[in-house]
């Protein structure tokens, strides 16, 4: 749900939105991401949330191999893409065994920037990994039929909480996709009034914690479950 008008933040310099590609550091490979600010905005820079949480999954212990995880709002693919590399367990890729200890994960976005994210996915994954993730449109609230009830173990999302309006469909997003044994991540910076709203939305249908604060970049990062359940991971 990244296609929509948003407000540049002071932190945010004219090179930084609109250089045409950004790269990074995960999981022990070097990911490079086109951007496109002019064609697609939001959709199409990679923003401080999302390489918090990527590096959140990295130094966080959480396991993702043979888990079925999806990304709401992917923008760039980053977050899909080193979930993927992280969710593989390349012990056995050595050996050219079987990748049935990998991850899948699907990373979605509305349709208009899905050429654009599947590009930077098939760019920046081994060959042998591309058919663990897979790039599917997902508008909030509408297409939910195309995607099992409670099917996910892990739903990713990095700065998807910015418009009030679309508030409502993404809590019915992740209900939907929602089992009781699924865990919400949710990475973003706190910057208005609706966000803390969105917050207590969230926690009128799950228990919500803050897991991690990164003080440099003012991103917080909260773990969601159905229930009463404060599980580690």
């Amino acid at each position: 749900m990244a296609l929509v008008p948003y407000e540049e933040g002071a932190g945010w310099g004219a090179r930084q939105l609109h250089s045409p590609s950004a790269t990074y550091r995960f999981a022990s490979r070097t990911i490079r991401l086109k951007q496109d600010w002019r064609r697609l905005g939001v959709a199409a820079v990679v923003w401080d949330a999302a390489v918090v949480l990527c590096a959140y999954l990295e130094i966080g212990g959480i396991d993702l191999r043979d888990r079925s995880v999806i990304e709401l709002g992917a923008g760039t693919g980053l977050l899909g893409i080193v979930a993927t590399l992280l969710g593989t367990d390349f012990f056995f890729c050595l050996f050219k065994a079987v990748y049935n200890c990998s991850a899948h994960v699907t990373i979605t976005d509305r349709a208009a920037a899905l050429e654009f994210l599947e590009s930077n996915v098939e760019a920046n994954l081994p060959s042998e990994l591309r058919p663990r993730a897979v790039v599917k449109e997902l508008t909030w609230g509408k297409d939910l039929d195309n995607f099992t009830p409670g099917a996910f173990d892990f739903i990713l999302g990095a700065d998807i909480v910015y418009l009030e309006e679309t508030f409502a469909e993404l809590l019915q997003t992740l209900e939907h996709l929602c089992s009781e044994q699924t865990v919400i991540l949710l990475s973003c910076r706190i910057r208005y009034e609706r966000d803390q709203k969105f917050l207590k939305m969230l926690r009128g249908r799950f228990s919500v914690y803050e897991v991690h604060y990164d003080y440099s970049k003012d991103v917080h990062i909260y773990k969601a479950q159905r229930g009463s359940r404060k599980d580690d991971f």
